[in-house]
This record gives C-alpha cells, sequence and structure tokens, in this order.
C-alpha cells in the first residue's frame, strides 16, 4: 500500500488499541479481531472480508519496528516528516530552520527519502523497484479436536482447512498453461514510473501492472489471473506428547501462499482436548478417582489401580485412610520431552446403597461397640 495512506488511516484505532501498546498486546488484538472477521468464518459476508483486509494492513505495518517507527513519525509530522534526516534539532523534524545554524540537509539522499514516503520509492534503471517485490502470505489458523489419549502419547494427523492456495492449474503464476506473464510495457519490469520534477524524482506504482512488473495476458481460466484459488486442503501435522487445551503448533510455509514470489505464511493449529472417561489432568500429571470399601480405609489393604496405558499399578491404603486422600504413583502421568508427571490416585470411600442381612447386622453390630463420635469435638462445654 502506498503511504499516503497512512495520513488518512489511523491503523491503532482500526486494531482497538493505543499507540503505546506492547508488541505482544498488538498481535493478541489483531489475532482476535482476525479470528472474528475471517473469511471462513463469515462466509460471503463482503463486509468482514474487508474489514479482515483492513486490520491485516493494520498489522502488517505495525508489526515491524522498522515500518511502525515510520508511520508514527509521519502521522506525527505529515508526508515530510525525516525528511531531513538526523540533522533536525530542538525536537522539529525540520530541524533550525528559522535559525539557520542547525539544518542539516543532505541533498544526495532526498530522492531516496521521499520515495521511503510516497510508495514504491526510486528504483534503478532496469531493475525492479520495491513495488515489485516479494510480500509474505498471511498466517492461517485451524482447530484440531484430540482425543485425551492422542494428546497424552502424540500423535501424527491432519487438519482440514478451506484457504487460499497456489493454483494447481497455473502454479500460481496466473497464466494459462502454456503461457507466461508478460514484462509490463509501460514500467519495463520496475513496477514503478518515475515523476521527474527537476530537483525531485518521485514515484508511483505502475497503474498498468498494479506495481508487479508482470502483466498476464492470458489469465489462467481456473485463478482468472490472481495465480490463487480457494479450495479445500488438508495438512499433516506431528503432534507432540502431552500436548494441553488451547496450545498452538506452528507449521511454518503452511499458511497461505506470498504474492511476488513472496514466501507462504505459517500455519497455527489450536489444539483441544477431549475427556476421558476415568482420568484427568493436572500439567503433567494424570489423575484418577478409585473408590475403596470402609473395611479397606479403617483396616488398610492394597488396591490396583488401572493407568493410562491399559496396565495396573498395586497401591498400598495405610489404615485409618480417610476418603479423599491423594497418593502419588511416581512417574506414571504424562510424559514429555522435558520430564514425565505422575499419577494422583484419591480414594473415595464407597457407601452401599443396599446391604445383605450379614452385612447390616456387621454394621449394627459396630455401631453398637463405637463409643465414641466423630461430631463430639462439635459439642460445645460450658
Amino acid at each position: 500500500m502506498s503511504q499516503h495512506d497512512w495520513l488518512e488511516k489511523d491503523f491503532y484505532k482500526i486494531l482497538g488499541v493505543s499507540s503505546d501498546v506492547s508488541d505482544k498486546e498488538l498481535t493478541k488484538a489483531y489475532r482476535k479481531l482476525a479470528r472474528q472477521f475471517h473469511p471462513d468464518a463469515n462466509p460471503d459476508d463482503k463486509s468482514a472480508e474487508e474489514k479482515f483486509k483492513e486490520v491485516s494492513e493494520a498489522y502488517d505495518v505495525l508489526s515491524d519496528a522498522k515500518t511502525r517507527a515510520e508511520y508514527d513519525q509521519i502521522r506525527k509530522y505529515g508526508p515530510a516528516a525525516g525528511m531531513f534526516g538526523g540533522g533536525a534539532r530542538g525536537g522539529s523534524p525540520f530541524g533550525n530552520a528559522g535559525g539557520g545554524a542547525g539544518f542539516d540537509f543532505d541533498a544526495g539522499n532526498l530522492s531516496d527519502i521521499l520515495g521511503g514516503l510516497f510508495g514504491a520509492g526510486r528504483a534503478t534503471r532496469g531493475g525492479p523497484g520495491p513495488g515489485t517485490g516479494p510480500r509474505r502470505g498471511d498466517d492461517l489458523e485451524a482447530d484440531l479436536t484430540l482425543s485425551f489419549d492422542e494428546a497424552v502419547k502424540g500423535v501424527t494427523t491432519s487438519v482440514h482447512l478451506t484457504s487460499d492456495a497456489a493454483c494447481e492449474t497455473c502454479h500460481g503464476s496466473g497464466a494459462a498453461p502454456g503461457t507466461s506473464p508478460e514484462i509490463c510495457s509501460q514500467c519495463h519490469g520496475r513496477g514503478v514510473l518515475d515523476d521527474d520534477q527537476g530537483f525531485f524524482s518521485l514515484s508511483q506504482p505502475c497503474p498498468r501492472c498494479g506495481g508487479r512488473g508482470r502483466v498476464v495476458t492470458n489469465p489462467c481460466p481456473t485463478c482468472r489471473g490472481s495465480g490463487i484459488e480457494r479450495k479445500p486442503r488438508q495438512v499433516k501435522v506431528r503432534i507432540p506428547a502431552g500436548v494441553k487445551t488451547g496450545q498452538r503448533i506452528r507449521l511454518k510455509g503452511r499458511g497461505a501462499p506470498g504474492r511476488n514470489g513472496g514466501p507462504a505464511g505459517d500455519l497455527y493449529v489450536v489444539v483441544r482436548v477431549g475427556n476421558h472417561e476415568l482420568f484427568g489432568r493436572k500439567g503433567d500429571n494424570l489423575t484418577i478417582d478409585v473408590p475403596i470399601t470402609f473395611a479397606e480405609a479403617t483396616l488398610g489393604g492394597r488396591i490396583t489401580v488401572p493407568t493410562l496405558d491399559g496396565s495396573t499399578v498395586t497401591l498400598k491404603i495405610p489404615p485409618a485412610t480417610p476418603s479423599g486422600k491423594t497418593f502419588r504413583v511416581k512417574g506414571r502421568g504424562v510424559a514429555t520431552k522435558k520430564s514425565t508427571g505422575d499419577l494422583l490416585v484419591t480414594v473415595k470411600v464407597d457407601v452401599p446403597s443396599e446391604l445383605s442381612d450379614e452385612q447390616r447386622a456387621a454394621v449394627e453390630a459396630f455401631g453398637a461397640a463405637t463409643t465414641a463420635s466423630p461430631r463430639d469435638h462439635l459439642t460445645s462445654t460450658s
């Protein structure tokens, strides 16, 4: 885009952030808006599509430190911001123009400075101008739902998404099979046109080729000359062991295709993990609730506990174990590259809903032999 537009567009306002926003908060605000207005989430909604482009344009400028600094200067001082380089004094972009002594002027760099302000810049004769430069593709995001076991153990699977991709018919060139894009006859492949005005020389994108330096005279029938087509695709992704809900896996170069020979963006896979009928998870530890009988809790004993891999472990229950006590089984949790968690076993005393005559008699005998009440400490004394 031309930096002329920078005077009219408030990119901070578009992203809903302040001008002193940190890089982290800037990215957070962009991702939120990008998800909200992404074409996949708003099919056939032109207004959402335009808003998505506007948000992406704002982030492209502000996410780069150098470009953001230029944008801030131009918004503050107008098109001539920084025109006279580092010689400015007293806080003015034009230096001490009134006094003359503080005015440092470098005529040799003036055309380059003006070119940087007004878009394409001045290109070397016969060579490509900045308007023909490669442009990186957009980053994409896709959701992937995993079973509890897959998330713990890791898995290689595929994500399915519909997005822009290089046209399979023309392989991204935009030209019909058997033909190629031609060098623009107006700018001779530079992508820019110079407007010489005496001492000053300004450049602007070539109107015929749109700054690309190439013209497709025989467009591809599939993509109609854009080199891009929207289609469903599946991307293989290797999920490492131990991923959690909300974790993002980056697949470099698997996002939207670049323009003018630029690299593709990245694909971020956002993981969602399902529940397990027996196990829960706390960080890298697995959790499980195991019922025990009143006799096991009172007298102690050994119980068999299942593990996620299908085997079992034997756990010793000491006498007088209260319901809700948690025992730790080392090394039977989630195994990642960095560490291995534990299995946390919480025992719960099971109270039977029905008793046989023999069981009832035994409980009644126990009750009759019990002289102290567990509620005695609640009784106030005078």
